[in-house]
């Protein structure tokens, strides 16, 4: 399946809200494209590859560390909601839930969904991007960030790709509403309460072919000449009351 790149700079020129023909083309191509396959391909030109490569270089690196090192950033008292998650822990919701798992028998085969068979075998690091809420419910959701011994660069490069991250999601919402004929603001307006962002990275060394992405995730995968890294992005919109 081959998927259109939208580059976005054209939409981001706009100094109206006056619309003219090529960008209206470009916003249903968008909500097109995501109707139809669930996944979208963009190039902003606000995101350049100089910091794609300080932040990969930089969570590879983490990720190289002995696993004696990482597991200091391990909070399972809350939930494994910051620091890291270690490989094995999280057990994925279609091997324990019944009735997924019946809804996902009954689907015709060549849409069903290819199913783990064990528990997550990557390692995860939640980092919120931005400040926490003065007022909140649950306080593990927004527990003070944890960051790595010997990584001085670690908070200003984490917020900094989140925040670019965000600036492109934001971008795509608006088009994607033009493009199904609601208002701009109608998806961005429920993106207001974001809480954080999660990586997920596999590290596998002297390998030079990665493994199939997983469907639905939007997936960064950055070779190097001995190793590759592959980076699952989440965005996480909690409900107002947060």
């Amino acid at each position: 399946m081959e998927l259109p790149v939208i580059d976005l700079a054209p939409y981001l020129e706009i100094c109206s809200d006056e619309l003219d023909s090529h960008i209206k083309s470009m916003c249903l191509e968008v909500s097109r494209t995501l109707r139809e396959t669930g996944a979208l391909l963009v190039k902003d030109p606000r995101c350049t590859a100089e910091d794609n490569d300080k932040f990969i270089d930089m969570m590879e690196k983490y990720f190289q560390q002995p696993e004696e090192f990482k597991r200091l950033q391990e909070r399972p008292h809350l939930h494994y909601q910051v620091g890291v998650t270690p490989e094995g822990v999280e057990v994925p919701r279609s091997l324990v839930d019944e009735e997924m798992k019946e809804k996902l028998k009954a689907m015709p085969k060549e849409y069903q969904p290819s199913s783990p068979s064990g528990p997550d075998p990557k390692w995860r690091y939640m980092w919120r991007v931005g400040p926490r809420p003065k007022i909140t419910c649950f306080k593990e959701l927004n527990s003070e960030p944890v960051i790595p011994e010997g990584f001085p660069e670690w908070k200003c490069t984490m917020d900094s790709w989140g925040y670019k991250m965000i600036s492109a999601v934001e971008s795509v919402a608006e088009m994607a509403a033009i493009g199904f004929g609601l208002s701009k603001d109608a998806f961005t307006s429920l993106m207001q309460q974001l809480l954080f962002v999660c990586y997920d990275a596999v590290l596998c060394c002297n390998s030079r072919t990665p493994p199939s992405p997983p469907k639905g995730r939007q997936t960064v995968v950055n070779y190097t000449e001995n190793c590759w890294c592959k980076l699952d992005i989440y965005l996480y919109f909690p409900p107002p009351f947060i």
